[in-house]
């Protein structure tokens, strides 16, 4: 803006300030347009530099042929319907003890002071540590789906209620599936490709994916494995989800 802002030299130029040396995550091609810059700082104390650049993509249409679905799980993050997990390791639950005990030092020192200070700069980087590696997690997860695939089906849920839940609550925070799910989203129309959103009163679970029969006693949480009472199909309940969120996912699309 009026050449106030400027990047270049492992360095940001900024109103008032000047040049200040960065660490630049990706190089910028020359046609792109720099627009805006927004400084933000952590409860850490690090400073991160948001800068906003305008280009043309356009990005080609492409053809489906590849689908899968994904069902949301309470401990692993996600079971697809190929039968793959995401092992999410949980990375809240590992550093939750620690994160206890440096919170519970914070707690007791006199706020303002200079131990004070020092303790929360040590619990804000334990707490950065944690949301940092749930996102490395999440986008290298992310990315080889969008590879791997043309359509991606998932629930549409209401994840603010779960997080809400006195027994789900602490593990829909730490999984972050939503953060997971807007980074599938935007890889994937980066690549010309789809992420479909089913209804969330959709009865995934409840539904035979071999014969389409709905099993009402499936409504309880408890049963992980069930056998279909018209087809005698065994079934995974959270495989047999992803298969039918998949199935509607396609429909959906060829309607």
């Amino acid at each position: 803006v009026n050449q106030n802002i400027l990047l270049s030299d492992g360095c940001l130029k900024l109103p008032k300030i000047g040049p200040v040396k960065v660490k630049q995550h990706r190089k910028i091609p020359a046609s792109y347009v720099l627009k805006s810059v927004t400084v933000s700082q952590s409860p850490s104390g690090k400073y991160h530099a948001s800068i906003l650049f305008e280009y043309e993509n356009q990005v080609p249409e492409r053809k489906l042929h590849t689908f899968l679905g994904l069902d949301f799980s309470m401990n692993g993050l996600y079971k697809d319907s190929q039968g793959n997990e995401a092992d999410y390791p949980k990375y809240y639950r590992k550093w939750e003890k620690k994160l206890e005990r440096e919170q519970r030092k914070l707690s007791h020192m006199q706020k303002g002071s200079r131990n004070w200070e020092k303790q929360r700069i040590k619990v804000a980087k334990l707490y950065e540590k944690v949301a940092n590696q749930r996102k490395d997690f999440l986008h290298k997860r992310s990315r080889e789906i969008v590879n791997a695939y043309d359509c991606v089906c998932i629930e549409d849920l209401d994840m603010k209620a779960m997080a809400r839940s006195l027994h789900f609550g602490k593990s829909v925070h730490d999984n972050g599936w939503g953060m997971f799910t807007t980074f599938l989203k935007y890889k994937l129309e980066d690549q010309g490709k789809q992420l479909i959103r089913i209804d969330r009163w959709f009865p995934s679970s409840q539904t035979c994916s071999v014969c389409g029969y709905k099993n009402p006693e499936i409504k309880d949480l408890g049963m992980r494995e069930w056998e279909c009472p018209r087809c005698k199909s065994h079934h995974d309940r959270d495989l047999n989800a992803a298969i039918n969120i998949r199935a509607e996912g396609m429909r959906l699309i060829s309607a």
